[in-house]
């Protein structure tokens, strides 16, 4: 069985596209690679924030499904997003620019012997920092190259996923049996999984908690998370894997810019399946990632009608120059 190889991507729900776009770009520093809609919702936008060429195992995604309640945070839950950057001296770095551009944070804090540093958005989504100083694992990407943050600082890829579960023995087994992640540590609370090369790039943190009441999903929550696969020969597998352990899955999905398989694989825990390619070079070249309205083959007949239906966000930054600060 090939193991999956860490965490492709994390997608949540915001309240505002136009506030998310201001937010990852200006503030965290990455890159929107694709800016396109919610393929089974065409009036919502889909926003991707990566590393410098989008890279698996870097993306941040959004949608803003119109009218969407404000989400509830508790238990079943996808609780919380990390980001890594390079050392303990970036955390240093964003403390001060939190705290200067009026992002709340916790200050730097240490779990499972790495540094971190969590903060919150305008619609409190959950996220942390987390530093790459002495980890060792699944290699991050490529810090935006034109982006306002030193690149000895700036976010490269995704961290540990936090997932906040009510049932911990079932959920332990169904990492461990079916998804064959490893527990390599644990903290109160707080449970280390890791799959393939392990590191940050390639963790679940689980947080046993069976007080809280349940999460409601709405903006500032997540949505789903993914977990990466070299190709469509491993996503078959995998496809094949879940359907055997009786899980109710989507069958393949082409999403264009990789391949999937979507599986609920606890109350209100949504897991993707996600190819490392194709990416996101093949309708836009590097220069100019993410600054049109990108769709799939099968929705560029619509193109008229979507661009009706959502809003125009100015994404041009190739003729802009970003100061770094």
């Amino acid at each position: 069985m090939n193991h999956l190889k860490g965490i492709h991507h994390v997608t949540a729900i915001t309240s505002s596209a136009e506030k998310n776009y201001e937010f990852f770009t200006y503030v965290l520093g990455m890159r929107l690679v694709k800016k396109t809609v919610n393929q089974d919702d065409i009036q919502t936008y889909h926003l991707f924030f990566a590393d410098d060429k989008g890279s698996a195992g870097t993306d941040m995604t959004f949608f803003d499904f119109p009218g969407i309640p404000k989400g509830v945070h508790g238990t079943n839950e996808i609780s919380k997003t990390s980001f890594r950057v390079p050392s303990d001296a970036a955390l240093d770095y964003w403390a001060k620019r939190f705290d200067r551009l009026e992002v709340k944070h916790t200050g730097i804090k240490e779990q499972f012997g790495k540094k971190t540093l969590s903060f919150v958005d305008f619609d409190d989504q959950q996220y942390q920092l987390i530093s790459d100083e002495f980890n060792k694992g699944v290699e991050s990407g490529t810090p935006w190259q034109k982006g306002p943050i030193p690149l000895e600082y700036a976010i490269t890829g995704l961290g540990p996923v936090f997932v906040r579960i009510a049932n911990f023995d079932y959920f332990k087994e169904m990492m461990e049996k079916v998804l064959l992640f490893k527990e390599t540590d644990k903290e109160g609370s707080f449970h280390l999984f890791e799959v393939g090369e392990g590191g940050n790039g390639a963790s679940v943190i689980v947080e046993y908690n069976a007080v809280l009441p349940e999460a409601r999903q709405g903006f500032g929550t997540v949505h789903h998370a993914a977990l990466r696969v070299e190709d469509r020969a491993v996503l078959e597998e995998w496809i094949e894997r879940m359907n055997g352990f009786g899980f109710h899955t989507s069958g393949y999905v082409n999403r264009h810019f990789f391949e999937s398989l979507y599986v609920r694989v606890a109350p209100q825990i949504l897991f993707e399946f996600a190819t490392d390619g194709p990416g996101f070079m093949g309708d836009e070249p590097y220069e100019t990632l993410g600054e049109k309205l990108s769709l799939p083959p099968f929705l560029e007949p619509k193109r008229e009608e979507i661009e009706k239906l959502v809003r125009p966000i100015d994404t041009v930054r190739s003729t802009k120059e970003l100061i770094k600060e």
